[in-house]
């Protein structure tokens, strides 16, 4: 009788980031999806968003979103991912200043370019925010905030990998927003 094999979870690891300027983070989470050091066949990208929209549905404080809203860079794919596991559409906050209406901006503290900006109205709306990663939790809190603040219901945040280096559960908490890995560093 041999022994079922050992459940490895979504894999991620830190990894030091070279060249970045003072208040930049200099560590970076490389994980499956990021197609950094091994390619990302696409099934695995729908494995990926399947494996992260079940952890949501089945998260104590699950509320069915209305739309996704990923952020920039690390967080598209992960957004498509879970878009097409639950077939909830998606928006995308970018680091691009439009001129386009209902144009709202936070920021990201620890980025070289710090802005982001969410288009469209979506007060009313329940809005699962979707990112790649989470460590201080401030960029996502910065987030949250403002939807909260135009009327739009943050059911939760969902992510690839939690760096537990931060605080960012503690502080997304305390928001009242919810949140939901597949794994923890």
């Amino acid at each position: 009788m041999t022994a079922a094999p050992e459940e490895v979870g979504y894999r991620a690891r830190r990894v030091r980031r070279l060249g970045v300027p003072p208040r930049t983070r200099d560590v970076r989470i490389v994980h499956e999806l990021d197609g950094i050091l091994d390619d990302v066949h696409p099934s695995e990208l729908l494995r990926t968003g399947s494996e992260l929209w079940e952890r949501w549905l089945h998260h104590p404080a699950f509320v069915a979103p209305d739309v996704l809203l990923g952020l920039d860079a690390g967080g598209i794919l992960p957004t498509v991912a879970v878009a097409l596991a639950s077939r909830v559409p998606y928006r995308l906050a970018w680091k691009l200043d439009l001129d386009l209406p209902a144009k709202h901006r936070f920021t990201e503290p620890h980025a070289r370019r710090t802005e982001v900006f969410t288009y469209g109205d979506l007060a009313g709306a329940k809005v699962l925010i979707v990112d790649d990663e989470i460590t201080t939790g401030r960029t996502l809190a910065n987030l949250a905030k403002l939807l909260l603040g135009r009327g739009v219901e943050v059911t939760g945040v969902a992510c690839l990998v939690e760096d537990t280096d931060g605080d960012a559960r503690g502080l997304l908490e305390s928001l009242g927003v919810p949140v939901c890995t597949l794994t923890r560093l």
